[in-house]
């Protein structure tokens, strides 16, 4: 059986002790929780790893660490050590450098920095980054070649970089501690228009089973009982459910509707 994880994205607009709090009362098996290191304190790990003790869940990520050219390497691995401080599995990160030999260099520093931890450092891939599909993101992967690194999979940036179920069975299964869930309308984004692509990966995405994205295969594609975070980043959601806990409780019934075949 799949772990089920509510992804931070869920709830953009609430501070991590609401999200844990959310999570708990919805009955997610585990929470994402989005750090912003230039913001976040010693005193908000405490809180925070105090309500996962309490709630009994884990954090299976923490996010986003995004690599750009005017961002230096100091604040991501302030990041690398935020996570390990949560307990975080894994650490999200997406790139903006346009070279993949820079992309792999960083990426391997962060895998070096969480060296001997259970911490896997998971590479992102879509066409809202410089890293805009699976091919890319593997030969990244390649480059960097440590243990840490791994790959995450999303199907709306599956879907939308033009990759298919069959792709996922050849990747490594070392590669994949875990990946995101969702689903999304049948029409893609105009690749030229980054406004209508973050818009479509931000604001529309849709319940498990809703969309028309190809969740069952991709699902057999993935390792077995692979924990899922479920990024259900959608306007409509939150607009529908302003309380915190009533939209993650709607994730939640969803998404195991649709793991039990209905």
């Amino acid at each position: 059986m799949n772990r089920l994880s509510l992804a931070s994205g869920v709830l953009p607009e609430f501070g991590p002790l609401d999200i844990i709090a959310a999570a708990a009362g919805a009955g997610f098996d585990a929470v994402g929780l989005w750090v912003e290191s230039d913001q976040w304190t010693p005193a908000l790990t405490r809180d925070c790893r105090a309500a996962l003790a309490d709630t009994g869940l884990a954090l299976l990520d923490a996010e986003v660490v995004w690599l750009k050219p005017d961002a230096g390497l100091d604040q991501h691995l302030r990041s690398v050590d935020i996570a390990l401080d949560l307990g975080a599995a894994n650490l999200l990160c997406v790139s903006s450098l346009p070279d993949p030999g820079a992309t792999a260099a960083q990426l391997a520093a962060l895998c070096r920095h969480a060296q001997d931890t259970p911490l896997r450092i998971a590479l992102e891939f879509g066409i809202f980054t410089a890293v805009r599909s699976l091919g890319a993101a593997l030969a990244i992967l390649d480059q960097v070649a440590h243990p840490a690194r791994a790959l995450l999979i999303d199907p709306i940036h599956v879907d939308r970089a033009g990759n298919t179920p069959a792709e996922i069975v050849a990747v490594p299964r070392a590669l994949l501690p875990y990946a995101q869930f969702c689903d999304a309308p049948a029409t893609r984004p105009d690749g030229s228009d980054f406004t209508a692509i973050l818009t479509d990966a931000l604001d529309l995405r849709e319940q498990c089973g809703a969309g028309a994205l190809p969740l069952a295969a991709l699902l057999a594609a993935l390792p077995a009982d692979v924990p899922l975070s479920i990024e259900l980043r959608s306007k409509a959601l939150r607009e529908t459910f302003p309380d915190a806990r009533a939209r993650a409780m709607a994730v939640a019934a969803a998404t195991r509707a649709w793991l039990a075949g209905g």
